[in-house]
């Protein structure tokens, strides 16, 4: 609860000094274009680092007119009315300020390029708990270090055994995938003792962490308040033998802080998006955000199901626009699954390509609070499951403990997906995204309760290698290319001979088969175009030889 001084009116000059007075709130100022802008996509240099415009080259994104900062004139113009400047975001195309003067206000609505002032924190406003992380728990005892969760050639997992063998991830750690080279954005409301806890201390050595910014408190640490995104960052950072080791402890880390953590405001998702185009700026390859948006301190600005679309909300806008760019954006289902009025998912979980993970507990059964879908427009969501119930965590300065919420299964579901990415970096980031979904042990029968099931590292690691080498064991009856491929796939046959031709999905069921030969070699790929996005094997077959083809459509 916050307290706010009274004033006593003792004059009419008084009064009339108040009556130029709002209160010190915060907003959102739109503007209409990017007129004049000194910043051309020509170069991307000004206003992104190479990494960033790397990430782009490998995946073939172009640039567009949203990767220009906002004009640096509109920005100027609001703070000469008075404003104080928060954050721009050039994604949505606009600045949000703090002032308490109504003149101010009025002097920024009449400049010719704001299209919009909208209120975005209301200081008087009752704080209403954060139902996201008020539905998260974390265990009062402390666990003591593990010696028998020990994979065979490499980590003692310690009690972070469970949540990483469970989508089976060792084999790519033993294999010398452990994030090296990835970097990841964290997105959360803070990480108090992470520069003190020894789960950290190799993240510190080695230079992991690559710096810090807070876009709740401008210029201030993001070393306190909560222990939230130092729970989350364990589950992927951490590096202590026989107590926690993380999915990906040999990544880099930028942690940054978008969440107020006494109050609920819509701010937040501005702060999401502002900090998520930071994230793109310094090359982030993954975005994980345990955070979630529905209800807020003030009830007009609270979101309903149909708001639930991919479409409406800003920090869903934003999450699909750094999807857009080439980053792996892995964000929480929800907590609200035991909910009997919403028991669904969040945004921007709700993104079109964002990445939603629910929870399970270690045998695999759905968390009880798990956000559940489909989204309004009838999408499958979540995605995939992960550990989120008694998920084992960093606590405190030095202690570990378990906690429970989705907060927990994203990110180990995000730092497992860095690994396999390393092991495969020349796919683009839907298709690591699609190839751990395709790896799920519900993909024959995805539902609102479970998506697409818990992934399996190992398998999704198979398929994607073999399609990048492009090598087939076993005889070669045809040539199949571009893949992966998207509208449009050729298939040639390379002799004379006819086969018996079938097409498998991942989970065996055969979706088609015919016979073909020179005459009608062009009937497999028609089947092929035809079907959905995913993960497909191509069967050819004589009496005596066979040969399979792994495909990806995109």
């Amino acid at each position: 609860m916050k307290y706010f001084t009274s004033f006593i009116l003792l004059s009419l000059f008084s009064i009339n000094i108040l009556m130029a007075q709002v209160a010190p709130d915060k907003y959102w100022i739109q503007f209409t274009d990017k007129a004049g802008t000194p910043y051309t996509l020509d170069e991307p240099e000004a206003f992104l680092t190479e990494r960033a415009i790397q990430r782009r080259a490998n995946q073939g994104i172009e640039f567009t007119e949203n990767d220009l900062p906002v004009n640096p004139s509109y920005v100027e113009g609001v703070e000469n009315a008075g404003a104080g400047l928060l954050f721009t975001s050039k994604w949505l195309n606009g600045v949000s300020i703090e002032t308490a003067d109504s003149d101010v206000l009025d002097a920024i609505a009449a400049l010719p390029y704001v299209a919009e002032t909208r209120k975005m924190v209301d200081y008087y406003a009752e704080p209403m708990p954060k139902q996201f992380f008020e539905a998260e728990n974390w265990d009062e005892g402390k666990l003591d270090p593990v010696a028998n969760f020990k994979s065979q050639n490499f980590f003692n997992y310690g009690n972070g055994f469970t949540q990483i063998n469970q989508i089976n991830g060792i084999p790519l750690h033993e294999d010398g995938y452990r994030g090296e080279g990835m970097v990841i954005a964290v997105l959360d409301g803070g990480f108090d003792k992470v520069d003190v806890h020894p789960a950290f201390d190799s993240l510190w050595i080695n230079n992991q962490i690559l710096g810090t910014k807070d876009f709740a408190h401008p210029g201030g640490s993001v070393f306190n308040e909560s222990s939230h995104g130092t729970s989350v960052l364990s589950t992927m950072g951490a590096y202590s033998p026989g107590q926690l080791i993380g999915t990906a402890p040999r990544a880099s880390y930028w942690l940054l802080r978008s969440e107020y953590v006494y109050s609920e405001n819509v701010l937040e998702e501005y702060n999401w998006v502002s900090a998520a185009e930071f994230a793109d700026s310094v090359g982030a390859d993954v975005i994980n955000s345990s955070l979630g948006y529905i209800d807020f301190d003030l009830p007009q600005w609270d979101h309903t199901y149909a708001d639930m679309d991919g479409e409406t909300n800003v920090v869903t806008i934003g999450a699909d626009i750094a999807a857009s760019k080439g980053i792996l954006v892995v964000n929480s289902a929800g907590n609200s699954g035991s909910s009997s009025s919403f028991p669904y998912i969040g945004a921007p979980a709700d993104g079109n390509e964002v990445f939603s993970i629910g929870a399970v507990d270690g045998n695999g059964q759905r968390a009880s609070f798990s956000s559940i879908g489909p989204t309004f427009d009838g999408r499958i969501k979540p995605d995939v499951m992960a550990m989120g119930q008694n998920t084992a965590l960093a606590s405190g300065s030095s202690s570990y403990t378990t906690g429970s919420g989705t907060s927990f299964s994203s990110p180990v579901l995000a730092g497992m997906a860095s690994c396999l990415w390393q092991a495969n970096p020349s796919y683009t980031n839907l298709e690591i995204k699609d190839a751990i979904m395709q790896s799920g042990d519900n993909l024959i029968a995805p539902n609102e309760y479970y998506g697409y099931g818990i992934p399996d590292f190992e398998q999704a690691n198979s398929v994607l290698t073999t399609l990048q080498n492009g090598q087939q064991a076993g005889p070669r009856f045809v040539k199949v290319s571009p893949n992966p491929f998207a509208d449009q796939v050729k298939v040639v046959l390379l002799m004379d001979t006819v086969l018996q031709a079938r097409i498998f999905d991942l989970s065996g069921r055969v979706l088609a088969q015919m016979q073909v030969d020179r005459n009608n070699i062009g009937n497999i790929a028609l089947a092929l175009n035809g079907l959905d996005s995913g993960f497909y094997v191509l069967v050819l077959s004589t009496a005596s030889d066979q040969q399979a083809v792994k495909l990806l459509k995109n």
